[in-house]
């Protein structure tokens, strides 16, 4: 199923294992990269391919080992894994065994009753589309991408410990589960002798989540790691928003941030949260940033980027010294959980 050989003109940075922290993922012999790379957004067939290559390539010469998409990301559905495919095929073939790939199934993608769900039929075939989508035998992780309550957890799970008995993933994860759920899908795998690698939720500043409904608590219990998306809160914990909103941002055209919640509140907010920032000498992506990775129970945050700039700028937030608690405290006064999230 891989692609064969194509010349590239790409060579690896030799000092790629410098420029990055790697963390242990739960009780597994798996580290990841303090920050993983996700194609959720920018990376669809709307998008240009050459802006795409450059941007993946430049974040495995930082060292981000790990890749993530998901069969619906795009557009068209499925485009995001497709043009990553491209770019493992002519760039990156020879690093395949350096690179973490992570797939996930379960959200619709279409309109048919196979093209959504947890059920056996739609994440195995959505595997195996993605494997073809990516031209690789296997994937590093395989993701059930949001729960079904209407299909049976132990099918759901039944499915997860197939891919991996085939060959077809190396480890499984969850998303969005809540703790209860979380906590059920890992007891079935560990019976299956298929731990549950990870978890992937939203967490940020704005969104507290996994703290308050006691997610974080269930990994470290349960023995999985979280990778944390949406850690800058859709752009909301930039600096981007405290005056006006700027033609092209993504509040201007996004399914996933309205206008609506970009008020005096959120503003008022943000602009406290960017004085501590500053106070610290780095952005307030850079304090968000680290913000969540100041939690033990969080392997890897998950982050995108428009151009190989900004994605030097979000990996600059390893350079700076540890949270105080002092500064903890007040970024606890001001990121009042639930601001920017839609009501």
């Amino acid at each position: 199923m891989t692609h064969g050989p194509i010349e590239t003109t790409y060579t690896a940075a030799p000092d790629r294992y410098e420029r990055i922290g790697y963390r242990r993922t739960g009780r597994s012999g798996l580290d990841l990269p303090a920050f993983s790379f996700g194609l959720w957004q920018k990376f669809g067939a709307d998008r240009s391919f050459a802006t795409q290559r450059e941007i993946i390539l430049h974040a495995f010469d930082l060292g981000i080992t790990h890749f993530d998409n998901a069969d619906r990301y795009g557009p068209p559905r499925r485009g995001a894994q497709q043009n990553f495919g491209r770019v493992l095929a002519t760039d990156l073939a020879r690093h395949r065994d350096e690179l973490i790939l992570s797939t996930k199934a379960g959200n619709q993608i279409g309109p048919g009753p196979y093209q959504r769900g947890g059920s056996r039929k739609s994440l195995l075939s959505s595997l195996d589309n993605s494997l073809r989508d990516l031209g690789t035998d296997y994937v590093d992780i395989f993701y059930h991408h949001t729960p079904d309550p209407d299909t049976p957890l132990e099918e759901t799970v039944g499915a997860l410990v197939s891919a991996v008995q085939q060959g077809k993933a190396l480890y499984v994860g969850i998303s969005n589960y809540l703790p209860d759920r979380a906590h059920a899908a890992a007891e079935l795998l560990e019976r299956a002798g298929v731990p549950l690698l990870i978890h992937q939720a939203r967490y940020s500043i704005y969104d507290r989540r996994p703290e308050l409904n006691g997610l974080l608590d269930t990994a470290g219990a349960d023995g999985f790691g979280l990778i944390v998306y949406s850690p800058l809160a859709q752009g909301l914990l930039t600096d981007k928003y405290l005056e006006t909103i700027p033609d092209g941002a993504r509040a201007r055209d996004s399914a996933f941030l309205s206008p609506d919640v970009i008020d005096e509140t959120y503003r008022r907010r943000t602009a406290a949260l960017n004085k501590i920032a500053e106070a610290r000498g780095q952005s307030l992506a850079q304090l968000a940033l680290q913000w969540v990775l100041r939690r033990p129970e969080v392997t890897s945050a998950l982050i995108g980027a428009s151009s190989t700039a900004q994605l030097d700028h979000n990996l600059a937030a390893l350079d700076f010294p540890e949270l105080t608690e002092a500064e903890l405290a007040l970024i606890d006064e001001h990121g009042v959980h639930g601001t920017g999230l839609p009501g």
